[in-house]
C-alpha cells in the first residue's frame, strides 16, 4: 500500500498543515503553479520523492533568480505507475476548462487516475475512471474556502481518496450570538 499526497497551486507558499500531511505519506505529487524551490523542499514524504510539473505561473519572471535551474528541469506532464495502476499528472491549463474531464480522460485512458490544477477548486471526480482529481490550491492564493489537498491511497486490489481541507489561516471565528 502507497499513500500518495495530492497538492496544486502554491504560488510561492506552502500551508504548513499540508506540509505536515505529506510528512505521513511515502511520495508527494505537485500539480504545477509551484512557485519557488522552497515549496518542493518542503515537501517531505518518507520517501523523499516528489514529483511536480509546471504550471502557467512556473515561468522564470515569476520564480526567484536563484531557483531558475530548478524551474528549468520540471516537466509538463508526470505518470507514476502506482500499485494498481497509473496516476496522471498535469497542470490542466493546456486544456480548456469546458468538457475539461471528458478531454483529459480522452488523453489518457490508460490512466486509474488524473491529477490537474490550475483552476484552484476542490473537485473528485470518481464517477468513472480514470478518476479525475483537482486538490485545490494548497497555498494563500485563491484557496476557494481554504487551502486543501487530497491523499490517495493505492494498492494492487484498490484506491481510495482522502481529501483534505483547512480553514483559512487568520480566518476570524464564528461570532456567537448574545443570549437574550
Amino acid at each position: 500500500m502507497l499513500r500518495v499526497a495530492l497538492l496544486s497551486d502554491t504560488h510561492g507558499v506552502l500551508d504548513g498543515r499540508i506540509a505536515d500531511l505529506v510528512a505521513d505519506c511515502d511520495l508527494a505529487v505537485h500539480g504545477g503553479d509551484i512557485g519557488c524551490a522552497d515549496v518542493l523542499a518542503g515537501l517531505k514524504p518518507r520517501s523523499g520523492r516528489v514529483a511536480a510539473v509546471l504550471g502557467n505561473n512556473d515561468v522564470p519572471q515569476k520564480w526567484p533568480a536563484a531557483d531558475q535551474q530548478l524551474l528549468g528541469t520540471l516537466p509538463l506532464e508526470v505518470t507514476e505507475d502506482l500499485p494498481g495502476g497509473r496516476l496522471v499528472v498535469v497542470h490542466g491549463h493546456r486544456t480548456p476548462a469546458k468538457d475539461r474531464h471528458a478531454k483529459l480522460r480522452r488523453r489518457f485512458p490508460d490512466a486509474r487516475a488524473i491529477v490537474y490544477g490550475h483552476s484552484h477548486r476542490l473537485v473528485a471526480d470518481q464517477e468513472v475512471e480514470p478518476w479525475v482529481l483537482n486538490p485545490g490550491a494548497a497555498g494563500r492564493e485563491r484557496t476557494c474556502g481554504g487551502p486543501s489537498c487530497m491523499v490517495l491511497t493505492a494498492s494492487h486490489e484498490q484506491w481510495s481518496l482522502a481529501v483534505h481541507r483547512f480553514a483559512l489561516a487568520g480566518a476570524p471565528r464564528p461570532r456567537r450570538r448574545p443570549d437574550h
